[in-house]
């Protein structure tokens, strides 16, 4: 048996952006609840080191959308980044998704074999297969960062667990 790119992709982008969506309702409903300035939470990281909140989520967008674009050989989209509240993240979310679900089987299937690079130009250049690219970069960094969201919340006091994270599948 084989699994198509569109299937390791797609549907699994799909499944984790309407699970960032519902976790970041209830991110919110959780700072009304109990008096939490947003900000508080938006700007919460790990680590000091590490990116907060926010930028997780940011970050989470710029991966879900490179993905079929990149199989496809499809433009990538520019996104300014520029959100700052948690309306302004669930609209990010919701543009994502309705960008992800523009893409059919066709645009992506058969593509495994399709080079991408990344950062050309630059001495960081990394050129890769379409398959290597979801398999060993898109879809790590993906997750990665859903995680991360995840984490952060969870650890200020966000009641979520597991069927959270994995959404509606």
């Amino acid at each position: 048996m084989t699994i198509s790119l569109y299937a390791a992709s797609v549907p699994v982008l799909k499944q984790m952006l309407g699970s960032i969506a519902e976790i970041l309702r209830k991110a919110e409903d959780h700072a009304v609840a109990n008096n939490i300035d947003p900000q508080t939470l938006l700007q919460a990281r790990l680590y000091p080191d590490m990116f907060p909140l926010v930028r997780q989520v940011q970050l989470i967008g710029d991966f879900a959308r490179a993905i079929p674009a990149r199989l496809s050989g499809t433009e990538l989209p520019k996104h300014p980044d520029t959100e700052t509240s948690f309306a302004d993240l669930q609209a990010l979310v919701a543009e994502t998704l309705a960008f992800v679900e523009t893409f059919t089987p066709a645009q992506i299937d058969g593509n495994e074999d399709r080079e991408i690079v990344l950062r050309p130009g630059t001495p960081n250049e990394k050129k890769l297969t379409g398959l290597s690219y979801l398999l060993h970069f898109g879809l790590p960094q993906f997750f990665f960062h859903v995680t991360t969201t995840y984490a952060i919340l969870r650890h200020n006091g966000l009641d979520i667990g597991k069927r959270h994270y994995l959404g509606v599948y």
